[in-house]
């Protein structure tokens, strides 16, 4: 029989309609060039796959390494941040105590909680998508939570927190993960004190920087944290094709993803600024890849009307606090064009 926690559960969502500009899943937008491909082929065709895949994931943990400045000893790789956040959700205090995280925010930090039986303590952040300081420390005193999550930026409102507020949180003894998935576009890290602190880490993905179909997901910790924690981790959980592939990427290629990464930065406030000259439409500065807005149009029904021109964006209004709120990835800049000319187009049919 299914556990009745297990069956109490709603499945994380994601959006699959078909349209011809895709700007829901907060992906890099880029298409390889021929040469890139024909590397990456080349490098497949040679992979003896009958055989495991290096279970320690070392020389890919190398470059990683070498590209955040940190030693392959504070690594754990997983498959995509989400085995990462299961393994935190198992590994850190007592199953009895709860998990702490701000909302609305990435749906997987609640599921995990759910999934192992753990309590779900969740504090509404303010108006201004901040942490509510006083009350986020009332609740840690009264429930007392051994892990904390924050998504910084945060997904799906694109801000950063509080750094104060985190830091005070986390002096309450709870144990802090800074899952920094959009840090190449915010430039903002704790990793100093993931790197020092027995208490603290970070969370880092290739997904958003053109790899999402990879599916590899970076833990950076001190050195005791990080060897504990390997002691759960599923085995052979990254692919040959991964490795190989995200090694290629990380060295032959990585001017590339830079460049890429540069292009969404400046595209995005772009964007930012388009949404803001629009009459009726409210945009709410990011630090991320993505967008987050409102308009005087029903969210459900403006969803509806931009993919029947052909654009997709995610639709979040169905989170408490984001009522009436839409989220756009940036993508290339045509893909950009194409958005903002189809907002304009149904502000117009609505007007």
């Amino acid at each position: 029989m299914v556990n009745p926690r297990i069956k109490s559960l709603s499945a994380y969502k994601t959006e699959r309609t078909s349209a011809r500009v895709k700007l829901s899943s907060n992906e890099l937008s880029i298409e390889f060039p021929g040469d890139v491909r024909k590397r990456i082929a080349e490098v497949l065709s040679e992979l003896p796959f009958n055989r495991y895949p290096d279970p320690q994931v070392q020389e890919l943990k190398e470059v990683v390494a070498q590209r955040f400045g940190v030693r392959t000893e504070n690594l754990m790789l997983g498959n995509g941040s989400d085995e990462l956040i299961y393994y935190l959700s198992v590994a850190i205090g007592d199953q009895n105590r709860g998990i702490f995280y701000p909302v609305p925010t990435f749906s997987m930090y609640g599921i995990s909680a759910q999934v192992f039986g753990r309590e779900r303590v969740e504090i509404r952040l303010n108006s201004f998508f901040d942490i509510d300081l006083e009350e986020s420390l009332r609740l840690v005193q009264e429930k007392k939570p051994a892990l904390a999550y924050f998504s910084y930026p945060n997904n799906p409102t694109g801000n950063l927190f509080s750094e104060k507020s985190i830091v005070s949180i986390r002096s309450q003894g709870v144990f802090t993960v800074l899952d920094e998935a959009y840090f190449h576009y915010s430039k903002r890290t704790f990793l100093k004190d993931a790197l020092e602190r027995e208490d603290t880490v970070v969370l880092r993905t290739l997904s958003k920087i053109g790899m999402a179909g990879l599916r590899v997901g970076i833990m950076i910790g001190k050195e005791e944290v990080i060897k504990d924690i390997e002691k759960i981790r599923l085995p052979f959980n990254i692919t040959y094709p991964s490795q190989v592939i995200a090694r290629l990427m990380l060295t032959e290629f990585y001017p590339l993803i830079e460049e890429e990464v540069e292009r969404v930065i400046r595209e995005r406030e772009r964007v930012y600024s388009a949404l803001l000259s629009m009459e009726g439409v409210e945009p709410f500065p990011s630090s991320a890849n993505f967008i987050l807005f409102r308009t005087y149009i029903p969210a459900d029904l403006l969803h509806k009307k931009l993919i029947e021109k052909g654009v997709l964006v995610r639709n979040f209004s169905y989170m408490e606090g984001l009522e009436g709120c839409l989220r756009v990835s940036i993508g290339k800049p045509e893909e950009n064009d194409a958005f903002l000319e189809a907002l304009e187009g149904v502000l117009k049919e609505m007007a």
